[in-house]
């Protein structure tokens, strides 16, 4: 017998109990799984004190099992519980475990890392520096369950006491055209005493049979394509599966290296458009599926745009706007030069890939961006500064920036604001957060103690994810407010230690009179969410200045809008009926056919390039000169003309 089937045959017992274990959770892996939003490029920086930054990734990860961008785990103390990670199961882009000194990763459930986008473009997994002051240092790091690296390598180095992870065998985890992107620098010094189970055959996550090593490749008949769930030739996994399967065809993998459509692992997405044979068209195709992520679904969510090819983005290619086309959002190329709506770059995307968070040398990148392309997110190192990057404190003032902006399609996350700025006036020209990404599953995050007010006046909706507002204690308005209005999704608002209505009506903190039932954003008939009776541009009036008032306006819908300059302002009686000098009820100076102009023409080419010449009658109307006038007149008939000298 060779030497590859002995090692088959006495891993595949270590194996045995594990392949249990998936197929217990087989029917899991056809479920929608709970998914959350990692990072694009943290890194290694802190979030805030080492405990805002524990407690920022509980919220982030607390029960998630699908992490869709990278999940980076960084800075994390021996005093600090990693139970919130025992959940996830598959990683999108790259894992990052590096600067903790917490004894122990709870990774345990982890099974595959897709490596969407890699660590340096080369590494999915990497684990450095895990070593601590105090001889504390990461110790264990159990990823028993892993058993698939779609894309990227390995690297490991600096790590004290994670010993056993000098055992695993990575051929079996790491696609074979990454096996020379694989470097392991263990200190054998440190790791005197791995030792694997004897059930583990020298293979081993840690101690105990629990942690050994998982094998869904090695121990593979010659034939099989990829995984397999046993050494057998009838176990083999079929060639869409990732990871391992609990039977031969593709509806019985554990998880898809491509696309699953329902129950089916496939290598593509069925197509919009299929070619008829008889007509030698293109046509509708009516099983046809957009690709969203790894999976294929019938519609795109409400808040991604659909491109031509098939697939769900959150952003346009720069050469393409997104339009609404009947309800649904979509990229098409531009026609020239885009529109003049300028478009930024958010945190951690394009120019600010490797960026955490605003600051004082960031800022003016997003002067006059009226859209924000992914996140914005403000955190405490704003208003510190980072004195080992030598970026200064922000600038408050530099905050009104973000006056022009209309949109973000990710999300916004403002764990630091000016203690004197008493809202956030600076987004008050905010209308739509679309939540294509997301903190944890917030696309709307306020932290800021010292906030009165949200004065977010001209949001009108957030398109996904929930709305988190905790740590306000100074802050009114935001509980009367009927958020179900701004969401179009399932989604869901928590509200945490605000202000008491007590406290706030005591203090005339209450809105205003204007205001209807859904509440309001803050103090003033500029703040409410809707208008009890009319409004006027931003602000909520009692009515329009129909009969008397200045300027002159009148209503459509419940909105004033002001009577054309022309429109002689009558009081008790209506100015105008609409926008142009046309809709006047009576001119303020000449009324020239039906509209109202400040003079009659004069010098006027009309048809056949023939010069038109008006004067105004009695009536202040405007009538035209004889034909013979050449310069103009005064009145009717030859006599009327202007003479020439």
């Amino acid at each position: 017998m060779g030497r590859k089937s002995i090692m088959r045959r006495e891993i595949f017992h270590g194996i045995s109990v594990f392949l249990l274990v998936l197929i217990g959770h087989f029917c899991f892996a056809h479920e929608e799984k709970k998914a959350c939003y990692g990072t694009n490029n943290n890194q290694f920086n802190q979030l805030g004190s080492v405990d805002e930054h524990h407690s920022i990734h509980q919220r982030w990860y607390n029960n998630c099992e699908v992490v869709h961008g990278n999940l980076e785990i960084a800075n994390l103390q021996p005093n600090h519980s990693t139970d919130f990670l025992k959940s996830i199961r598959e990683v999108d882009g790259y894992v990052l475990i590096g600067l903790n000194s917490a004894k122990t990763i709870k990774l345990e459930n982890l099974q595959i890392i897709r490596g969407n986008t890699l660590y340096r473009n080369k590494y999915a997994l990497v684990i450095v520096s895990n070593n601590g002051q105090y001889n504390n240092s990461l110790e264990e790091l159990p990823l028993r369950h892993l058993t698939e690296i779609l894309k990227g390598g390995v690297y490991i180095s600096g790590n004290k006491k994670i010993c056993n992870i000098n055992t695993i065998q990575w051929k079996d985890i790491v696609n074979s055209n990454y096996l020379n992107s694989i470097t392991l620098k263990t200190n054998s010094s440190e790791c005197t005493d791995t030792v694997c189970d004897a059930s583990c055959n020298g293979s081993c996550w840690g101690p105990g049979p629990e942690n050994c090593q998982s094998f869904t490749k090695l121990i593979c008949a010659p034939h099989c394509p990829g995984r397999c769930r046993g050494p057998s030739p009838s176990e083999c996994c079929h060639s869409e599966c990732a990871s391992g399967c609990a039977g031969p065809t593709e509806r019985d993998c554990l998880y898809c290296r491509n696309f699953r459509d329902g129950d089916v692992c496939k290598d593509s997405c069925p197509p919009l458009q299929k070619y008829n044979t008889f007509t030698f068209q293109l046509e509708h195709n009516p099983a046809g599926k957009y690709s969203f992520g790894t999976t294929c679904v019938k519609k795109c969510p409400y808040n991604y745009a659909v491109i031509d090819s098939g697939s769900c983005v959150r952003t346009c290619a720069p050469d393409s706007e997104e339009v609404d086309e009947n309800g649904v959002r979509k990229c098409r190329k531009c026609d020239g030069p885009c529109r003049k709506d300028k478009v930024c770059d958010g945190i951690g995307t394009g120019m600010l890939r490797n960026v955490i968070s605003l600051n004082a040398s960031n800022i003016d990148m997003f002067k006059n961006c009226t859209k924000i392309n992914g996140d914005l997110s403000i955190l405490i190192v704003a208003g510190n500064g980072d004195a080992f990057t030598k970026i200064a404190k922000l600038d408050p003032e530099k905050l009104l920036i973000f006056e022009t902006l209309r949109e973000i399609t990710g999300y916004l996350l403002i764990d630091w604001w000016p203690q004197n700025y008493s809202s956030l006036k600076a987004f008050e020209n905010l209308e739509i957060i679309r939540g294509r990404t997301k903190v944890r599953e917030y696309s709307l995050a306020i932290f800021s103690k010292y906030l009165k007010s949200l004065g977010l006046r001209s949001l009108k909706e957030v398109s996904d994810g929930n709305v988190y507002i905790n740590g306000n204690n100074s802050l009114c308005f935001a509980d009367t407010l009927n958020w179900k209005n701004l969401f179009r999704a399932n989604q869901e608002v928590k509200i945490k230690n605000l202000k008491s209505p007590e406290e706030c009506a005591a203090e005339g903190n209450v809105c205003d009179e204007l205001c209807t039932n859904e509440g309001c954003w803050g103090p003033g008939p500029s703040q409410c969410f809707n208008c009890k009776f009319s409004s006027r541009g931003k602000e909520c009036v009692k009515t329009c200045n129909i009969l008397t008032g200045e300027p002159s306006e009148y209503d459509i819908d419940g909105k004033c809008y002001s009577c054309h300059p022309e429109c002689l302002p009558r009081n008790d009686n209506i100015t105008c009926t609409g926008p142009g000098p046309d809709d006047c009820m009576r001119c303020l100076n000449y009324k020239d056919g039906p509209y109202c102009v400040q003079k009659c023409p004069a010098g006027y080419k009309g048809d056949n390039d023939r010069m038109i010449w008006k004067y105004p009658d009695e009536d202040n109307k405007c009538q035209l000169c004889h034909p013979e006038c050449k310069l103009g007149c005064t009145g009717p008939g030859i006599e009327g003309c202007i003479p020439c000298d």
